[in-house]
């Protein structure tokens, strides 16, 4: 059985997951589940016990949750050809410390304004938290172009797993609407080619349900019951 990443819509920090697999040239399918009906539901919580995309289930049956762990183990078949990078290399240190500080505080920065969204707050309450949302969005992308240190890529001198991870959060800012990228010229550069990239545009038209032929070996969708067939099977 091919690999199945369950990615989350909509605006999903598994797209960088769907983008890392196109990259891989490996087979796999994908298994939609939209957030947060689906996601926080009894069936999908089988899949992940918290309630979180993205999860890749393994030909085994086996199953891996949190972005880091999956984009760790799609680099670890590609040791040496620009996705990944052998334990103890520099490489392979910066790529780990790139994804930690995508995971962390890149990531939580957007948190103060998903959270405005998705709760009823008293509109001064909302108004505060927006702007330390706002703040956060500010500082991370200060800081992020810091790290950037130069680099046309976050790790080596082509794209990597950490510039698959940062495809996916980073349009956040686009739809918050926080800062005007070009404030920052490195990171800006880097977020407008990666638009530009075949893996990057397939995984925006997989969210939107749009037509898209696939740059990898992806082999299609599969239903959550489907799913969890196969999950059934291997135990």
């Amino acid at each position: 059985m091919s690999p199945i990443l369950f990615y989350g819509v909509p605006e999903g920090c598994s797209f960088g997951s769907i983008v890392a697999l196109e990259w891989s040239g490996k087979p796999y399918r994908l298994c939609r589940v939209e957030m947060p009906k689906v996601v926080s539901g009894d069936d999908y919580k089988r899949i992940n016990a918290i309630g979180e995309t993205p999860s890749l289930m393994l030909g085994d049956g086996r199953v891996i949750n949190e972005s880091m762990a999956i984009l760790n183990c799609i680099a670890s078949d590609h040791i040496g050809k620009g996705l990944g990078f052998a334990q103890g290399s520099a490489e392979f240190d910066r790529l780990n410390q790139i994804l930690a500080y995508l995971n962390t505080s890149f990531f939580n920065a957007f948190s103060p304004l998903w959270y405005s969204i998705e709760h009823e707050l008293e509109p001064e309450a909302k108004k505060a938290l927006v702007a330390y949302g706002v703040a956060k969005v500010e500082k991370v992308h200060s800081e992020l172009e810091q790290l950037l240190d130069g680099r046309m890529w976050l790790v080596d001198k082509g794209p990597s797993l950490a510039d698959a991870y940062f495809a996916g959060i980073a349009r956040w800012n686009d739809f918050h609407n926080v800062v005007d990228r070009k404030q920052f010229p490195a990171l800006n550069s880097l977020y407008e080619r990666l638009q530009e990239n075949p893996a990057v545009r397939f995984a925006l038209a997989i969210e939107h349900e749009q037509q898209v032929e696939s740059s990898g070996r992806f082999l299609g969708h599969v239903s959550l019951d489907e799913a969890l067939g196969y999950l059934k099977q291997a135990a």
